[in-house]
């Protein structure tokens, strides 16, 4: 039986297992929960740096779409990188969330500029929601109110690829010039259901991740892993704030 699963691709089994460390005598060189968190912070000071660069230009009237893809396509092509080449995370996670620094203050500056008069703390709403549903999820952790059982991870990572092969369908369609589905980003009634759902999806997500990143520290996961760990708590961190973001939007719409 495994032992922990994760919806997020980057935090799984099978890369931690891969780099534990046998030898008890290098002990003081694994991973630990508290070095995670810290380089998890680290790597959040950096989002927020290309993200206000970002959020400059747009205001200054530039494009911030060259940004927004850069920021896009550079971090998917880093990530895929950092989940098959781990021992790179202390290089590559800073240059991802660089990137995605790029992409989060692009898209949020034009939204909160799209509606500044209906919503004009729409950001400051999604980032303030983002970070409290984070603190809830990992004291629900902590306190063990939320365990994260075999049962439990089977249904948030199944909701997880379905959702993951629905975007994907849709990106697909989306080439081929079919838009018609109009709840990803209407404020109808399904439309803010499917987005409170996949937000549940998200959050419940942290859960996994929390369980992982501790797991791989009982496991003995070498220093390096700490990097990686965070760099995953970051990749969920960014969908849950797009996915709120897009609920807020989806709800000052109606």
């Amino acid at each position: 039986m495994a032992l922990f699963e994760s919806g997020n691709p980057t935090l799984s089994e099978k890369r931690f297992r891969s780099t534990v460390l046998d030898d008890v005598m290098v002990r003081e060189n694994c991973m630990t929960v508290r070095g995670t968190l810290g380089k998890f912070g680290f790597l959040f000071l950096m989002v927020l740096g290309t993200s206000f660069y970002a959020w400059k230009e747009v205001a200054l009237g530039g494009n911030a779409m060259p940004l927004v893809w850069v920021g896009i396509i550079g971090g998917l092509i880093l990530s895929f990188v950092i989940v098959f080449k781990q021992q790179w995370s202390p290089y590559l996670a800073p240059a991802y969330a660089l990137l995605e620094g790029l992409a989060i203050g692009g898209i949020s500056a034009m939204a909160n500029f799209a509606f500044a008069d209906k919503a004009p703390y729409l950001v400051i709403t999604a980032v303030g929601l983002t970070f409290g549903v984070a603190l809830a999820m990992y004291l629900l952790y902590s306190f063990r109110i939320i365990k994260a059982t075999e049962k439990f991870k089977s249904v948030v990572i199944t909701a997880t690829v379905g959702i993951a092969i629905f975007y994907l369908i849709v990106l697909v369609m989306h080439a081929f010039g079919f838009n018609q589905i109009s709840f990803l980003h209407e404020g109808t009634t399904f439309g803010i259901i499917f987005s409170l759902f996949v937000v549940g999806i998200a959050s419940l997500n942290l859960i996994l991740d929390f369980d992982m990143v501790e797991k791989g520290a009982e496991m003995g996961a070498p220093k390096y892993m700490e990097w990686y760990g965070a760099f995953g708590l970051l990749v969920t961190m960014v969908w849950l704030y797009f996915e709120i973001l897009r609920l807020l939007m989806k709800l000052n719409r109606r």
